[in-house]
C-alpha cells in the first residue's frame, strides 16, 4: 500500500500550506531520533505507566521503567479538581519539573494543551521542554481536527525534540463507530508533526490492526483488562501501549479494599512497601528539585543518593 492510497485526501500541511506528506516526512527524519524517540521503534511496545506524583513515580523507576507518563485524572483528583477542565496547568508543569529530576523520561499528559490558542499551547511545550520533559500528550477532545492539528504544529515549531504524541477522543468520547473521521484527525496530525498517535477507547484487534497499517507514525493504545494484553498488542504493530489513569484508579481501590478488610475483621490484603521504603523515596534522592516546594530539599542540580534509590 503506497502513501497515496493510505492516505486519498491529504490536507495542506498546518505550518506550510504546501502538501502534507513531503514535508512532514523530511522532518520526521532530519533529525536523529531522541531517547524517548527510540523507545518506540522496533522491538516490544513501549509500556508507559502513569504516576500522579513523586512517589508514585519514584516507585515505578525502581521497577525498571525507562520512561513514565503522567495522568492527568490523578493529577486533578489529587487536588480536587475536574479531568479535562483545564484547571491544573501549574500542577501539570510543577510535577514535570519533579519527575524530570528522576533517573527517567517523563511524558507530560498536558489534557488539550490548557487553551485554544496554538501560540499559547506552543509556550506550555515550551515550559515542559526546559523542565526536563522528553514528551507532551495533546488530546483534540473530539473538537475541531484542524484546529488541534495546528496546536501540533506549533508545538513542533517550537520545540522540535519535544516529542508529541497526539490524541483523537473518537473512541474515548464518542462511540468509536465513525472509522472515516478517526482516521482524518489521525492523518492530520500525523501530517502536522505527531511523533506518535494515540487512540484511547480502541480495542478490537482487527481495527487496530488496520489503523496501524494506514499510519506512517506510531500507534499508541490505552491498556484496558478487557481488552487485548500487550504482547497481542505487539503482534498487531502498535508501539506503545500506555495505562493512562488505571495504576491511580487501582490505587484508589486498593484503599477501599484494605479498608474494607479491616472494618470487617480480616487481614488487609495486598502490597504495601514497608514506611522507610517510601521514606527512601524522598527527592533528596534526586539530582534536583523543583524550587517551588521550598528549601526543606537539596537544590537544584545537586547529586542523587544512590543508596536510598537502591533500597526502592
Amino acid at each position: 500500500m503506497n502513501a497515496d492510497q493510505r492516505h486519498p485526501s491529504r490536507p495542506p500541511d498546518p505550518r506550510t500550506g504546501d502538501p502534507a506528506h513531503p514535508a512532514a516526512a523530511a522532518r520526521r527524519t532530519a533529525s536523529r531520533p531522541t531517547p524517548f524517540a527510540a523507545l518506540h521503534g522496533t522491538g516490544s511496545p513501549l509500556l508507559l505507566p502513569n504516576a500522579w506524583d513523586h512517589a508514585s513515580a519514584a516507585l515505578l523507576a525502581g521497577g525498571g521503567f525507562a520512561a513514565i507518563g503522567t495522568t492527568s485524572l490523578g493529577v486533578a483528583a489529587s487536588a480536587g479538581l475536574p479531568d479535562g477542565a483545564g484547571a491544573t496547568r501549574e500542577l501539570t508543569v510543577r510535577l514535570a519539573r519533579q519527575l524530570a529530576a528522576g533517573p527517567y523520561l517523563v511524558s507530560v499528559d498536558a489534557e488539550d494543551g490548557f487553551a485554544q490558542d496554538p501560540d499559547e499551547v506552543a509556550g506550555l511545550a515550551r515550559e515542559l521542554a526546559a523542565a526536563g520533559a522528553a514528551g507532551v500528550n495533546l488530546e483534540d477532545g473530539l473538537g475541531p481536527a484542524e484546529a488541534h492539528a495546528a496546536k501540533i504544529a506549533a508545538v513542533k515549531a517550537a520545540v522540535p525534540d519535544l516529542f508529541v504524541n497526539a490524541r483523537t477522543d473518537t473512541h474515548w468520547l464518542g462511540d468509536g463507530t465513525h472509522e472515516r473521521d478517526t482516521l482524518h484527525r489521525l492523518d492530520l496530525y500525523q501530517q502536522a508533526g505527531a511523533d506518535c498517535v494515540f487512540v484511547p477507547g480502541l480495542t478490537d484487534p482487527s481495527r487496530i490492526s488496520a489503523l496501524v497499517k494506514s499510519l506512517d507514525v506510531p500507534l499508541n493504545i490505552l491498556y484496558s483488562p478487557s481488552g487485548p494484553p500487550v504482547a497481542q498488542l505487539a503482534d498487531l504493530g502498535v508501539r506503545r501501549v500506555s495505562l493512562g489513569s488505571f495504576l491511580y484508579r487501582r490505587a484508589l481501590g486498593a484503599v477501599l479494599d484494605a479498608v474494607g478488610d479491616i472494618r470487617a475483621g480480616r487481614p488487609a490484603g495486598g502490597t504495601a512497601p514497608a514506611y522507610d521504603a517510601v521514606q527512601a523515596l524522598s527527592r533528596r534522592s534526586s539530582r534536583h528539585q523543583d524550587p517551588s516546594v521550598g528549601s526543606g530539599g537539596a537544590a537544584r542540580g545537586a547529586g542523587r543518593t544512590s543508596a536510598r534509590r537502591g533500597a526502592i
